[in-house]
């Protein structure tokens, strides 16, 4: 089961590699519509920071780190994280929902179990993480959808951790 997911996340990753003119036009379209409206919700710099997701059998791990030592981002980043995960363990995905649509892959099975999930925040070095855990397999699907989503949208500002 987890290597089918690393196997879907390899495949989001090489996918603007893969595409052809269009759907690279269209591809990049996206990846700049969602840094537009991540940069309303998030108030770290996308270009000084990387999306890290890993997948397992109980959920997922999200952190957000700096690409250097700059205390500033790194606050930031901290700051964010830690509110979202709060809001989060109320079954609050607002943010996300602005940053990459009402019907992103997995959302509504988040917000309407968010019962059945454990959210646990903690500091990391230059940044924080979040780890997202269920019991119910059908969470545990969610966030893994929500998680290759989130890797499909932020193009080059994230990464599946291997």
């Amino acid at each position: 089961m987890m290597m089918k997911y690393r196997i879907a996340l390899a495949m989001l990753a090489a996918g603007a590699v893969a595409c052809g003119p269009d759907e690279q036009s269209t591809l990049e379209e996206r990846h700049e519509s969602v840094a537009e409206a991540g940069a309303s919700v998030m108030p770290f710099d996308l270009d000084e920071t990387t999306h890290v997701f890993e997948i397992d059998e109980t959920g997922g791990l999200q952190q957000v780190v700096a690409d250097s030592n700059d205390a500033e981002q790194i606050r930031l980043i901290r700051g964010h994280l830690s509110e979202e995960a709060a809001r989060f363990a109320r079954g609050d995905f607002h943010d996300p929902e602005m940053i990459h649509g009402h019907d992103m892959p997995g959302l509504h099975a988040l917000v309407t179990g968010q019962d059945r999930l454990t959210i646990e925040y903690s500091e990391i070095e230059r940044g924080a993480q979040i780890m997202y855990s269920s019991e119910d397999p059908a969470l545990v699907q969610a966030i893994h959808e929500w998680f290759e989503a989130q890797l499909a949208d932020h193009g080059e500002h994230a990464q599946a951790h291997r």
